[in-house]
């Protein structure tokens, strides 16, 4: 036994580890209507393809960006992009992975970014002053780091970071990232994150859109316009003004579109998806 509580009644969550054979039965019983699973693509969507007709809700990948334009208050903005891109390490299916920023501040506001990242302690994540601590597995930092590694070789700059020791990698930031890259176009779940500029509101729009994934992403801006050009535009599951992507409260509706998933968490829309809606009618008679 992990934990016990005495709010929930007895039996109303459990948690059963089980092989992936054993995790199948789950989703091909009937008996079970629905199924929420959280994690990658690849497999969420084979979830979904076994489930047959029963409900089924995704929470899967993103490489989420951020949006500064040039009025943003760029103070505020550094803190939160900074917590959004390695918090966790970056391992957040929602952590901020792309900035894209207005040309008209980019090279200060890199610059910010830059001596920030520089300064996050990396080691033991029981000791207080450490912001990066170690990855998953040492074969999952040496993915992402080969990622980086690959982005440089094909022209991307390294700003800061890069280096791997075991499973810790170093806060990374990168720009001019070559289109096609798995650092900017896959998940990198990971300490990094890539710099862009940008000069039309609605071309640093299609860049957001530009992506396979579409969870959730941030605009830092003072300009209400540009903000309901955001809401219309943006082909994501959630848009946050004046915060970063991986802001969420419980409440939210929250998920995805395209490859990230389907369906919407949060505790009303949960309850909603395990219900199932039905209708009384009755006739009254005649006087």
């Amino acid at each position: 036994v992990l934990a016990e509580c005495d709010v929930l009644p007895e039996g109303a969550f459990s948690i059963l580890p089980a092989s992936r054979d054993g995790a199948d039965l789950f989703t091909t019983d009937e008996r079970l209507k629905l199924l929420s699973f959280t994690g990658s693509p690849g497999v969420g969507w084979e979830l979904k393809a076994k489930a047959g007709k029963k409900k089924v809700v995704l929470e899967l990948g993103g490489n989420a960006a951020v949006i500064v334009d040039k009025d943003a208050d760029l103070d505020h903005a550094l803190e939160r992009i900074i917590f959004g891109a390695f918090y966790q390490s970056g391992q957040s299916c929602i952590g901020v992975q792309r900035i894209i920023i207005h040309e008209d501040i980019y090279d200060r506001f890199k610059a910010m970014l830059v001596e920030k990242t520089a300064t996050l302690v990396a080691g033991d994540p029981k000791d207080r002053n450490t912001f990066i601590g170690p990855m998953i597995s040492e074969k999952e930092a040496t993915r992402l780091h080969g990622w980086i590694d690959d982005a440089v070789a094909r022209g991307a700059t390294l700003l800061c970071g890069g280096k791997r020791d075991g499973a810790m990698l170093e806060a990374t930031l990168l720009e001019n990232v070559p289109t096609g890259c798995d650092a900017v176009t896959e998940e990198a779940f990971g300490p990094l994150a890539n710099l862009s500029r940008f000069s039309d509101f609605g071309a640093a729009l299609e860049e957001v859109n530009d992506s396979k994934f579409g969870l959730q992403a941030g605009i830092f801006t003072r300009d209400i316009h540009q903000v309901l050009d955001a809401w219309d535009t943006l082909d994501v599951g959630g848009v946050v003004v004046n915060d970063v992507s991986s802001y969420r409260v419980d409440n939210m509706p929250y998920g995805g579109v395209k490859d990230s998933g389907l369906g919407r968490e949060g505790i009303r829309f949960a309850m909603e998806d395990m219900s199932e809606i039905r209708n009384l009618v009755i006739r009254r008679e005649s006087a």
